[in-house]
């Protein structure tokens, strides 16, 4: 399919959706789900940052356990299956997977070779751990949860990252926001960004927490912050 892309690893492959901008070469962002998978939600951010003028590459992180899971956020059922592939995902594995798809991102027709990531929730987690373990031009996370399990990592961030934690995130306490916070205080090149007043995912179309004016000033910041560091 014209908006699939296939990514070759180690252990097998998997699918990618990837949204093209109007003007090549252009830098890549490889876009990290939810617990939902590569769904409509993740498809709309992709169409948004090729609109910017990205290349934009969301893997299908869940491949190993069953690939091609497109839920939604709204259906308890959906959400129970998601949380169950949350619980049982291999974010060791997934690491490398993320590596692998910004290797193959970076070598697509049209790439310029920078590579940045934009992650959601388990995804914000995921595009941390990779900016930690990983060379990658710059990071985007999205209240990432379980970031603050993985603080001990925190000092190897080098890539300029770019955080959005929600203050009312039912996910993420307070104190684990601020030990987040804590962990990077020294690190100029990674910034934080707290939304009062929002819930987990705040910028996630048509969520039940959405919060339009605050999803424009996240998404804003991550857009000129991509461009700044992926130009």
């Amino acid at each position: 399919m014209e908006n699939q892309i296939v990514i070759e690893s180690p252990d097998g492959s998997f699918l990618a959706y990837i949204s093209r901008p109007a003007k090549l070469p252009a830098p890549t962002v490889v876009v990290l789900h939810e617990v939902f998978g590569v769904n409509m939600d993740m498809r709309a951010t992709c169409d948004e940052l090729a609109a910017h003028g990205s290349i934009a590459v969301c893997p299908d992180l869940f491949w190993r356990q069953e690939p091609g899971v497109d839920l939604n956020a709204w259906s308890d059922a959906e959400w129970k299956k998601g949380l169950a592939l949350y619980a049982a995902y291999d974010r060791d594995k997934g690491v490398r997977d993320i590596a692998d798809t910004a290797h193959a991102a970076s070598q697509l027709q049209g790439a310029s070779g920078k590579v940045g990531l934009m992650g959601f929730c388990l995804g914000g987690l995921m595009a941390f751990l990779t900016a930690a373990r990983e060379t990658i031009d710059c990071a985007v996370a999205y209240h990432g949860g379980d970031t603050e399990k993985y603080l001990n990592e925190a000092g190897n961030i080098t890539a300029p990252m770019l955080m959005h934690l929600a203050e009312e995130d039912e996910f993420i306490s307070k104190e684990a926001q601020a030990s987040i916070k804590a962990a990077f205080s020294n690190k100029p090149k990674v910034a934080i960004y707290n939304y009062p007043g929002c819930k987990h995912a705040f910028a996630r179309h048509r969520g039940t927490h959405y919060n339009a004016a605050a999803a424009a000033k996240a998404n804003q910041r991550s857009w000129q912050f991509l461009a700044d560091h992926l130009s």
